[in-house]
């Protein structure tokens, strides 16, 4: 009898599925870290700052309280209530309760909105640069991903036009994040309006709206797309309370959509993680009560770490960059380092050259081949401006050596 490998055992579809290279990366720094290394880690996507008091009060609060038990799958009733009236109130859209699910992270909102919409060959339109997990999420759906790119001189934004010319009859979804990851583009309101102009002609299109960098906009205030009318029904609206408050291992995120998708969300849920972490709920809930001091307070000094990183990235021979309207990253063009090389090893794609800035300067970034944009590095500014200028320096100086 023949023995199968490990590979073999698996499914199909787990085996076709890319590791995430943030969180490889993030490993990879780590290791180095715990050799005595001293690693300067510009890679992994979590603010710096820590949960505003009041959140992690309510927390304590609940606890003594004795939310102790399984919660409800979609979310706490009040919990739910909250995140609407936030939605009407800030971000302009016509939803009540029975449109939000809240679940395990963003990702978790993501992850379920996909399967609950997408069949087997279905298409996808996703705007790159996009987060890592977009394209292995529908690839889980047995979906297609189909991948429009923006690029460094548009700021890496997707045009209304070139969304239309991507559209054919077998396309379910498009996803997207407003401000991005990885690239820090923000979508205007006359942008999105003539996207929303196109999606209007096709009913069938669910569009996927990220919105989880909603309070790190350095523009102004955040527009979303799910609250212009003739397409409110279809767009789904995906946030959460990791970045803007700093929440990112309480695991919370949530939707807002349609009905019959909330209600088909919560019931994939019911089958797989069931409800949310009850006290974390309490304390996001608190979150939402409270005031926006500390969203506000953390975009302040992301504002500052951005001009920072800009300031020293220009004095770095061959990077091209633009200047990110929001989130906490900039993603440089590195290409003009391809081809060079340092004691034999040539630097062939972003990922061996951000592989090689770790191994050499002891700085980890995240190589843009992971994101659909194989000419960049993605380079998170969420550390203290000594980390940056330190990582900076060293980032300039090992470059140097490629010849």
């Amino acid at each position: 009898m023949s023995t199968l490998t490990q590979h073999q055992t698996l499914s199909t579809v787990l085996n076709s599925l890319a590791e995430s290279e943030t969180l490889a990366m993030t490993k990879k720094a780590r290791e180095l870290a715990a050799q005595g290394h001293k690693v300067i880690s510009l890679s992994v996507g979590e603010p710096d700052f820590k949960t505003p008091t009041h959140v992690m009060e309510a927390a304590k609060k609940a606890i003594d309280e004795g939310y102790h038990f399984y919660s409800p799958v979609a979310g706490f009733a009040d919990l739910r209530a909250a995140i609407a009236d936030k939605l009407k109130r800030e971000n302009n859209l016509d939803v009540s309760a029975e449109n939000i699910v809240v679940s395990t992270g963003a990702k978790q909102s993501l992850a379920n909105v996909i399967e609950a919409i997408v069949d087997k060959g279905e298409e996808v339109i996703i705007f790159a640069p996009y987060w890592v997990s977009y394209s292995e999420m529908v690839k889980l759906a047995e979906g297609k991903s189909v991948i429009i790119s923006g690029t460094i001189e548009n700021d890496f934004k997707v045009t209304a036009a070139e969304l239309e010319a991507a559209i054919t009859p077998k396309t379910r979804a498009i996803m997207f994040s407003s401000p991005c990851n990885p690239s820090g583009s923000v979508f205007t309101e006359k942008e999105l309006r003539a996207i929303a102009a196109v999606v209007a002609k096709y009913p069938n299109i669910t569009v996927i709206a990220d919105e989880i960098y909603e309070y790190i906009n350095f523009e102004g205030k955040n527009f979303s797309i799910g609250s212009i009318p003739e397409i409110k029904d279809q767009v789904v609206t995906i946030n959460g309370f990791s970045k803007g408050f700093a929440m990112t291992g309480w695991r919370i995120g949530y939707i807002a959509a349609p009905k019959y998708i909330a209600q088909a969300c919560e019931k994939l849920q019911g089958q797989v993680t069931s409800g949310t972490c009850s006290i974390t709920q309490r304390a996001a809930l608190a979150a939402l009560q409270g005031d926006l001091s500390a969203p506000e307070e953390m975009k302040k000094a992301y504002a500052r770490r951005r001009d920072l990183v800009i300031q020293l990235l220009k004095d770095v021979p061959g990077i091209k960059i633009n200047k990110p309207a929001g989130a906490f990253y900039i993603f440089p063009d590195v290409s003009a380092y391809f081809g060079k090389s340092f004691n034999g090893q040539i630097i062939k794609t972003s990922s061996e050259l951000s592989m090689y800035i770790l191994n050499n300067a002891y700085v980890s970034t995240v190589g843009g081949d992971a994101f659909a944009s194989p000419n960049n590095i993605r380079i998170s500014f969420a550390a203290s401006d000594e980390n940056i200028t330190e990582a900076i320096r060293r980032i300039k100086e090992c470059l140097a050596k490629l010849q």
